[in-house]
């Protein structure tokens, strides 16, 4: 498996797909990470795309999707963990592989999630977004995955596997959860400790843990990305998508209003070109 990419595109919606095709008009080789379908695919008509009218959402989808294959974009289902600058380069975290990066475009959509209590504070001290990253760091320990996500069962008996005592927290009990994994209904209010997570918070009651998986389906971007500006709750960018980290863009929904396709697609072909100038040493405008 190719581990080292010009580019890698974190989302597969309308933004990230777009970013992708104009990546490799201009050569550059492209990793699109995905975690399933797009919000766009469960839309029944969009009627506002212009030159593509009358079309289901997973409709325009598939055309995207297949336009982007064609052009020679490497599209890989699973979860981006962390994205981590180095030595003027990138290290993506996707599902406990390491990949490595000159530039990374941003296009995961809004994530609509509020942190609960203690989240924020704890995260990398005992809170994770990563099952398959971070595993390894509570083998023999007592961990909560709250599962908000499909994966998120699969990442549970991951965790099992390796030696973790897991605790599933959800509304009910999945089919797929492995028989070792306690269950235990309900939501995560809170995550407590001072230095390190000691406990989660479900029912009312603490349930003592050492680490918590928050699984939803989509990563807060200064989650995935530490240090990462945010403005209003959407990532903040220049003209060109820009973020404040440089060699990173971000583009679509997660950078702010209008939340419609051609903006999103827009925005890709947008962050591509500043990307590609990053990647061949162009100086950028100011703006």
């Amino acid at each position: 498996m190719e581990t080292d990419f010009d580019c890698i595109v974190v989302g597969a919606g309308p933004a990230g797909l777009s970013a992708a095709l104009n990546l490799r008009q201009r050569g550059k080789t492209v990793l699109v990470v995905h975690s399933g379908e797009t919000l766009l695919a469960k839309a029944e008509q969009v009627d506002n795309y212009l030159g593509m009218p009358g079309l289901s959402g997973k409709q325009m989808m598939e055309r995207f999707t297949q336009h982007a294959r064609d052009a020679g974009a490497v599209l890989r289902k699973g979860r981006a963990g962390n994205v981590m600058p180095f030595g003027g380069r990138f290290m993506v975290n996707l599902d406990g592989d390491i990949l490595e990066t000159g530039a990374v475009v941003l296009a995961c959509g809004v994530s609509k999630a509020k942190p609960v209590p203690g989240e924020a504070e704890l995260l990398g001290r005992g809170v994770s977004y990563c099952a398959t990253c971070d595993g390894m760091l509570y083998r023999g320990r007592a961990v909560a995955v709250w599962g908000l996500s499909p994966e998120a069962p699969q990442e549970a008996n991951f965790l099992h596997g390796i030696g973790c005592s897991v605790t599933y927290i959800a509304g009910r009990r999945p089919d797929t959860l492995d028989a070792g994994v306690a269950f235990r209904a309900g939501r995560v209010e809170a995550v407590e400790g001072g230095a390190a997570v000691e406990a989660v918070r479900v029912g009312g009651a603490a349930l003592p843990v050492q680490g918590v998986f928050i699984l939803r389906a989509a990563t807060p971007p200064d989650a995935l990305v530490p240090g990462l500006a945010l403005e209003n709750g959407f990532v903040k960018t220049d003209a060109a998508m820009r973020t404040n980290i440089p060699g990173l863009f971000a583009a679509g929904d997660m950078t702010g209003k209008p939340l419609q396709v051609a903006n999103a697609v827009g925005d890709g072909l947008v962050a591509a070109l500043a990307a590609v100038d990053y990647l061949d040493g162009v100086s950028p405008m100011t703006d």
